[in-house]
């Protein structure tokens, strides 16, 4: 038996522990606090505890870092060389169950049926988790010893902006790749569009809503109205029209081979009018319709291609609003404020050669046991972006499952153990 059927057959003679381990990690809370904070949810270092025993029983090397107050991350450490040195990464915390009556499997329940396992987390990530580490307990199974360092990385807040990954990914020395296992439907995933949140501001000019017929009806009585109005809830919705053009000429014009055309939207998330303006950024009145308002604050989900660059994206987006401003008056002379990195988020994208040592060692991984190979884009984004912003080469590779933030989670449990299989066999080809 070759060394690559081995660990595969380690794998699947260890069904029984990924089932119940992942089960532990399922039933342990670890909801992101930033979302629903109750310290019976918020588990996040109970769940690197129960990594942490398994990994130094593995022969980690590990510690701790807080990239957030009492939200630990965990690095595993496997000594080896440089050149070939190889992170498997993965985040603890989860989203909100959201509506409870509406699961019919018990949100923390592990519950298995038909060959799944139901459960917020499962698919989204702690079977990934688990599966890494699978694949390293073949390895210690069989003795296997490799020469590149492999580092397993626990990270927290992925779900809030990936600030667990940002600091992991900061460490020295730095690996020579990464692999996401997040769940991609055991599908090759090295290419991700980046992310920007961006808020939109507009300031116009409040006043008593008796007199806005003087702002839209020039007569010779609105002429003795000594200051008119401008409404910026009006602006603001021009300005969303503006933005919506950019976004249909961004989506006809723009292509990237493994992603569907026109997934590069900016899509509107929020939109809210008042009076004033709060230390927040936002507008201090908000329930009285009788003023017109002078404050209209849009905040925007803006995704670019994998072979975009973030700051000419920022620059090409300010452009298009500021030459729509020019064509208003009133904006021309007050134009909009742009405020990028909205709560701290941003992920760069992520654009790994196809031909990079580790797409091809999970490429060759599958087709050598006759499975299926895709090598696709990913629509959402994942901490592979954070390792990108470092020059860490990244792909994201993990279960198949369904349900993700939504009721009835799951992960299909055979695609486990096909997932753990193939990184292990990628460790063993890059790594080893």
């Amino acid at each position: 038996m070759t060394q690559e059927a081995a660990v595969r057959a380690a794998v699947a003679a260890d069904m029984d522990w990924i089932q119940a381990f992942l089960a532990q990690l399922v039933r342990t809370p670890s909801v992101n606090p930033k979302f629903e904070a109750d310290p019976a949810l918020n588990r996040e270092a109970e769940v690197q505890d129960i990594l942490e025993e398994e990994l130094r029983a593995l022969g980690f090397a590990t510690s701790r870092q807080e990239p957030l107050p009492g939200r630990p991350n965990l690095i595993g450490l496997w000594p080896g060389g440089q050149a070939n040195s190889l992170a498997l990464c993965g985040h603890v915390d989860v989203v909100p169950v959201g509506d409870a009556a509406a699961w019919v499997h018990a949100p923390f329940g592990a519950e298995i049926a038909d060959g799944r396992m139901y459960g917020r987390g499962t698919v989204d990530m702690k079977a990934g988790l688990v599966a890494c580490l699978a694949a390293c307990r073949a390895f210690r199974a069989l003795e296997i010893p490799l020469s590149g360092r492999v580092e397993f990385h626990a990270v927290v807040d992925e779900e809030a902006g990936g600030f667990g990954a940002m600091t992991a990914a900061a460490r020295e020395p730095r690996p020579s790749a990464v692999l996401v296992a997040e769940g991609s439907g055991n599908a090759v995933r090295p290419w991700a569009g980046g992310l920007d949140w961006v808020r939109v501001t507009v300031r116009g000019r409040n006043g008593h809503s008796s007199r806005r017929f003087a702002s839209i009806y020039p007569s010779e009585a609105a002429a003795g109205i000594p200051v008119l109005s401008v409404n910026a809830l009006e602006l603001g919705a021009r300005v969303l029209g503006a933005v919506q053009a950019l976004e249909a000429q961004w989506g006809r014009e723009k292509r990237f081979p493994h992603l569907p055309a026109g997934m590069n939207t900016i899509s509107p998330g929020m939109m809210i009018a008042g009076v004033g303006m709060g230390a927040d950024g936002l507008p201090n009145v908000l329930n009285n319709p009788g003023i017109v308002p002078d404050t209209c604050v849009l905040d925007f989900d803006l995704k670019f291609l994998p072979h975009e660059d973030p700051a000419t994206i920022r620059r090409d987006f300010e452009a298009a609003l500021m030459r729509f401003a020019a064509t208003d008056p009133w904006l021309a002379e007050h134009p909009p404020q742009v405020q990028w990195d909205l709560y701290g988020l941003h992920f760069p994208p992520v654009n790994t050669p196809a031909g990079h040592p580790l797409v091809e060692a999970l490429v060759e991984s599958r087709k050598a046991v006759s499975l299926p190979v895709r090598l696709e884009g990913m629509l959402g984004v994942t901490d592979a972006a954070h390792y990108a912003a470092r020059g860490i080469p990244g792909v994201v590779y993990g279960p198949s499952g369904a349900n993700a933030h939504g009721p009835d989670e799951y992960v299909a449990l055979g695609s486990v153990v096909e997932a753990a299989q193939d990184i292990a066999a990628t460790i063993l080809h890059y790594c080893g």
